[in-house]
Formats: structure tokens, sequence, C-alpha cells
């Protein structure tokens, strides 16, 4: 069944649709979703079958770092650990267009995420990804939607054709920069940028 398409208002999406975006996420589908950055491709983080999706799609092992998307930064600890100096400049930072390499925490539904060390931890400056955070209750796990390379699908017309039926839904709010997140490791020391994307550098140090 071909991928659905809503067109989605970023700065105020309608709960209905929101609703309606969870309720597929609930059921083990997938979603295509407008960041402060590119599109995400998300599933439920606790539904193993979903998660097995994104890999699938993503063409990875399950090894590959995918982002855990929150609202804000409450609940972040349940995940990951923070570092002191992780956790001041995720607090000047966020919510902005950059993700954060942190130790994962042992409470991690391993079930869902086997002999996961690190994750991505993302708080997107966008109305869209919190709300479908908020109405899910958890984070969402989240990955960028691949084309080759270092380049990334931002048209969702062209994501609908290339994923027509490994999608159920794609909120639809135009064509997006080809930008992805900046990402900081704070899993090494001292922590290391190891893309430049979206995020400013300068408003790290």
């Amino acid at each position: 069944m071909p991928a659905e398409i809503q067109i989605v208002d970023i700065y105020n999406p309608d709960r209905e649709q929101i609703l309606h975006a969870v309720g597929i996420l609930k059921k083990g589908g997938i979603i295509v979703y407008p960041t402060d950055t590119i599109y995400g491709l998300a599933a439920d983080v606790l539904n193993k079958n979903a998660v097995q999706k994104i890999f699938k799609i993503k063409k990875v092992s399950r090894q590959k770092l995918l982002s855990f998307i929150f609202a804000d930064m409450r609940g972040v600890s349940d995940w990951a650990h923070i570092p002191n100096n992780a956790f001041r400049l995720m607090r000047k930072v966020l919510p902005g267009p950059y993700t954060f390499i942190l130790p994962a925490s042992t409470d991690i539904p391993r079930t869902i995420v086997q002999k996961r060390e690190t994750i991505g931890v993302r708080v997107p400056d966008s109305i869209v990804a919190q709300r479908l955070v908020d109405e899910l209750g958890r984070p969402l796990l989240s990955t960028s939607v691949p084309e080759s390379g270092d380049e990334f699908f931002t048209n969702p017309q062209e994501i609908a054709e290339r994923f027509e039926h490994e999608i159920d839904l794609i909120l639809d709010a135009g064509v997006m920069p080809n930008q992805p997140s900046t990402i900081i490791d704070f899993t090494i020391s001292p922590p290391e940028i190891i893309r430049e994307g979206a995020g400013d550098i300068d408003a790290l140090f």
C-alpha cells in the first residue's frame, strides 16, 4: 500500500494529524516527519518490529547509531548518561540542530536496541517533532531518510516514490534544505565534533 501523505503546518500542526501519526507508530508503522534540519524517518522505540524496519530501510546493521528524539531535556537521563559538560552545553543550545552522542543508560530496552553502548540524543527545534514525542509518551527512534553517500532525501514526493511500500505516513512540510544536524561525541575525552551540520559550531565553545 502506498505511503499516505499529509500536508503539515510546521508551526501549528493539527492535533488530530499528530494523533493519527502516533497511532501509526504505536501499531508498528514508520513515518517521515520534518525536524529542524532534514526529514526524519521514525519508529516507536519500544516496537521491535518497527525498529527492525528502520534498519532494513537504512540498510545498516543494528549497531549503527540512530537518534532518540526528545521533546525537551526531561527524560533524557532515563535513556542516556549525561556528563556534566554535556549537560551544560545541551542546556545552552537545545532545542536546536544538534545531535549529542552519549553513553547509553543501562536501563535502555536491550530487547529493542541490543548491546548498544552509545545513543544519539536530539531535541529538535521542531513543534511537529515535539508534539509527536509528547503524544507518544516516549522518545522517537529516528534517523535521516537515506539517498546516497552524505546526501539525504529532502523532497517528500521523492521520498514517497522511493519508499512507497516501506513507509506508512509522510508529514509533508515541503522541500527542506539538505543539511543535517551537527554531531558532538561526548563518549570520548575531550568531546569531538564528528559532523558539521546545521548547528552553529561557534555556539559550542
